[in-house]
């Protein structure tokens, strides 16, 4: 690419989820050629979409690996080599390094896709970072399961290695259960861990082409996703203002393990209630999901896409931050009867209310069916408008 020519980025559904069609619309206002590439009809995207792109290819299967290589060479022929491809979504990650490759783009390629998307390979890398994690692996047979209960005792997690969320994942709290578990095992690889007692925080942020950490925060979470998908409960997390030495060490050991470039990147780790120490979870090299990017402007006041932006066009994060603000994340599900209704929320706690909407349905399970952004300097205020809102009669 010439200094004069504009960069070319493919975005793969940039649509979906609705708060993402930002990053399109930063990009060409940083001067970027941004090609949008889904199975939407090109009527349904919404205007200011619509006008960030400077091209539009629809395919009728996303799941079509030909159909997406022929919209790249498509693209390529009109617009001369590609630069780089994102869709900033779990579901894509492996089919965005295939393409990288493919198209020699820079940025994640296949080679290491497997890193960061099977847990039992995390295992090692957070091992070589020097962070502690849970005991387990993956597991084929009952035989080899009841070998590592002798090792780790009771309950267990089973979860897919190579999975999205907390998709079918399952608690086993004794034999029968464990039995039970492999009657109907999915047939996919599964890793068996020890449960880990203890609260949930993620270390979320963005680095640049180099792997500089040009952005992060952390969350803390009210219980679990598996919790809140297999019990259907509503999920409340926020923003820490203050992060924890041990914390902040452990995740950016783990940025520099993964050796994450130019990417958004989303850490899990326990809080161990026994001995207080830090236990990695699983890494996710995309943004946290539902509305936690406009967490992260409204902790800030930033626009962490434009930031994103200028750095895949400029490889430059131009804004200062520092936390001044706890954000809370508050769901509401349909079908539960809570004690306060929309208007009463908003009377009485609209000043700390800086954003509410629909989600979409697909994330309905972990995150609900309505969200709720709550924005103050004093953590106990943010909890006491999440208590009210997901108080249930």
């Amino acid at each position: 690419m010439c200094d004069d020519e504009p960069m070319n980025f493919v975005y793969l559904s940039p649509h979906f989820p609705p708060n993402y069609h930002r990053f399109c619309v930063r990009l060409r206002e940083e001067g970027v050629n941004v090609l949008g590439l889904a199975d939407a009809p090109y009527e349904s995207l919404r205007s200011e979409l619509r006008g960030a792109l400077s091209e539009y290819y629809r395919v009728a299967d996303m799941n079509s690996y030909d159909a997406l290589v022929r919209a790249l060479g498509h693209f390529t022929h009109r617009h001369g080599k590609l630069d780089g491809i994102d869709s900033h979504s779990e579901h894509w990650l492996e089919t965005e390094a295939r393409l990288r490759t493919d198209f020699n783009m820079a940025g994640l390629r296949h080679d290491r896709i497997g890193i960061v998307q099977r847990k039992s390979a995390m295992k090692e890398i957070y091992r070589s970072a020097g962070v502690r994690v849970a005991r387990g692996a993956v597991v084929r047979t009952l035989e080899e399961a009841r070998r590592l209960v002798a090792e780790t005792g009771y309950p267990l997690v089973a979860k897919p290695d190579v999975g999205v969320g907390a998709a079918a994942t399952f608690k086993i709290r004794d034999d029968g259960e464990l039995s039970s578990f492999f009657d109907r095992k999915p047939p996919v690889d599964y890793i068996v861990e020890e449960f880990i007692q203890g609260k949930i925080f993620s270390f979320d942020g963005l680095t640049d082409r180099d792997g500089n950490l040009v952005f992060f925060t952390s969350h803390a979470f009210s219980q679990g996703i598996m919790e809140t998908v297999n019990e259907d409960g509503d999920l409340f997390y926020h923003s820490l203002r203050e992060i924890p030495a041990d914390l902040e060490e452990a995740g950016r050991r783990t940025v520099r393990a993964f050796d994450v470039r130019g990417r958004f990147f989303h850490l899990e780790f326990f809080r161990v209630d026994g001995d207080g120490g830090i236990v990695a979870l699983e890494v996710n090299l995309r943004p946290p999901g539902g509305l936690t990017t406009d967490m992260f402007n409204y902790a800030n006041d930033i626009d962490i896409y434009r930031e994103w932006a200028r750095v895949v066009a400029h490889n430059r994060f131009t804004t200062a931050w520092s936390r001044p603000y706890h954000v809370g994340y508050v769901g509401r599900k349909r079908g539960k009867r809570y004690v306060h209704g929309p208007e009463e929320i908003l009377a009485a706690f609209g000043g700390l209310i800086v954003h509410h909407e629909e989600i979409d349905s697909i994330f309905r399970a972990a995150i609900g069916d309505y969200g709720y952004l709550v924005r103050s300097k004093d953590l106990d205020e943010v909890r006491a408008a999440a208590r009210y809102i997901q108080e249930t009669a």
